[in-house]
């Protein structure tokens, strides 16, 4: 399997764009659950990008897309317990939901998609990851007993309906007929699962100076403008609209569903189009890292929800049985975050259905230690990491000590800032960024 972080850069926009549609296959390669006999895994947390949904923009004075969201059992991509789901889904409305999201749908259902609704391909993507994480984490290693209860599980989603359905359909593929009396998932207003820690003005500052970038990259791009140019000429509007139309949103939705680009009296939008955008999309994220002013945002956004992480991770090591398996049903613009923060430059954007999934294995030799790895996609990135990199030439310990997460959340995150702060506040409110 590609390992995410070592491989060579794409330069291939193509290529590249089908990574990002993640079209789902029957066959799933993933390293989740390995570890030396004498562990024991004791909790997994996992994040999840939303599967596959429908454009948030529209190019304009173009016809949507025809794209059917609701879910038919013999259209491809299929999963065999795509119609359980759905009947399943259709015995929740009672279920425990904090508001807003118990006003929200609980799988997709229109015959013509509405703007960022989750399709067919996105319901079965986490139908698959929770098939996988199920045959992984419950049949093999046994994380929760037959009888588990309510407090060992710990949900949270965005109040979209794409990130709620998407949560839904992976806890269906990893507890098939789960028992709705034990499912709450809770709802969390920021994309960067900040709770009550949100307000942090440095990390603003970092934000507007990485989008500044962007801005003097994207003008810097003789070819992109003249695209955005030819484009805006098709569709007959001025330049400056369509691209903040965010094109590339609706023809990455043409091009996962292989569905034709659209058409008007002036012309067709093209693959050739769609390349020189994709491609500058790919020079975007090269300069990004470069550039490092996006981890100094990332640092301080993926702090709060790593905090949380470790504090769960932490009880679970002292015994404590709840919270055992944690999702967060999330976005690109949470995964993309925490992945910077934790050191993983070089792995891909999060695509449609992306999973990053954090273990916690306990040493039965020596009780009181404790390891942790992290996994993208199926890709074990834990010794990529910024806080484990070193550790395999210091050590011949087999797997990263859990220590090492604890201290790069409660002190190193901040000492990578290049500040005096020790603490988040003090992070977030230091002068001259």
């Amino acid at each position: 399997m590609p390992d995410p972080v070592t491989e060579p850069p794409v330069t291939d926009p193509v290529y590249e764009a089908l990574l990002y549609c993640n079209i789902p296959s029957a066959a799933q390669h993933s390293m989740e659950g390995h570890a030396p006999h004498h562990f024991k895994l004791v909790s997994v947390h996992v994040f999840i990008r939303h599967g596959d949904r429908y454009p948030l923009y529209v190019i304009p004075k173009t016809k949507r897309p025809e794209i059917d969201c609701s879910l038919v059992a013999n259209r491809k991509p299929y999963h065999p317990k795509l119609e359980a789901f759905v009947s399943h889904m259709s015995k929740g409305s009672g279920a425990s939901f904090e508001s807003p999201l118990n006003s929200l749908p609980l799988y997709p259902n229109h015959p013509l998609c509405e703007m960022g609704e989750l399709t067919q391909t996105g319901v079965v993507q986490h139908l698959q990851n929770g098939q996988l994480l199920r045959d992984i984490y419950l049949k093999k290693h046994r994380l929760l007993p037959s009888d588990w209860s309510a407090d060992q599980l710990y949900l949270e989603t965005t109040g979209k309906s794409r990130t709620l359905q998407s949560g839904l359909a992976l806890l269906y593929g990893f507890l098939p007929d789960f028992d709705w009396k034990k499912v709450y998932f809770r709802h969390q207003p920021s994309a960067l699962f900040c709770s009550g820690n949100c307000y942090c003005p440095v990390r603003n500052q970092y934000l507007e100076k990485e989008q500044r970038r962007q801005y003097l990259l994207r003008l810097k791009n003789s070819q992109l403008e003249k695209t955005y140019g030819e484009m805006a000429r098709i569709v007959d509007v001025p330049t400056k609209q369509l691209r903040a139309a965010n094109p590339i949103d609706s023809m990455l939705c043409y091009f996962c569903h292989n569905a034709s680009f659209p058409c008007t009296r002036n012309g067709c939008i093209d693959m050739e189009h769609f390349k020189v955008i994709k491609m500058h999309q790919i020079e975007d994220e090269r300069e990004r890292r470069e550039k490092r002013l996006y981890l100094g945002y990332s640092l301080l956004g993926a702090h709060p929800v790593l905090n949380q992480t470790i504090s769960r991770m932490q009880r679970a090591s002292e015994g404590r049985r709840e919270e055992l398996f944690a999702l967060y049903s999330a976005h690109d613009v949470t995964l993309s975050p925490i992945l910077s923060a934790l050191g993983l430059s070089e792995a891909r954007f999060p695509r449609f259905a992306a999973r990053l999934i954090f273990e916690l294995w306990q040493d039965r030799d020596k009780p009181s230690e404790h390891a942790v790895r992290i996994l993208y996609n199926g890709v074990d990135v834990t010794f990529h990491t910024s806080f484990c990199q070193d550790h395999q030439k210091r050590s011949s310990k087999p797997m990263c000590p859990f220590e090492h997460l604890v201290h790069f959340v409660k002190r190193d995150m901040f000492v990578a800032l290049g500040s005096s702060s020790s603490n988040y506040y003090d992070a977030c409110h230091r002068e001259g960024v």
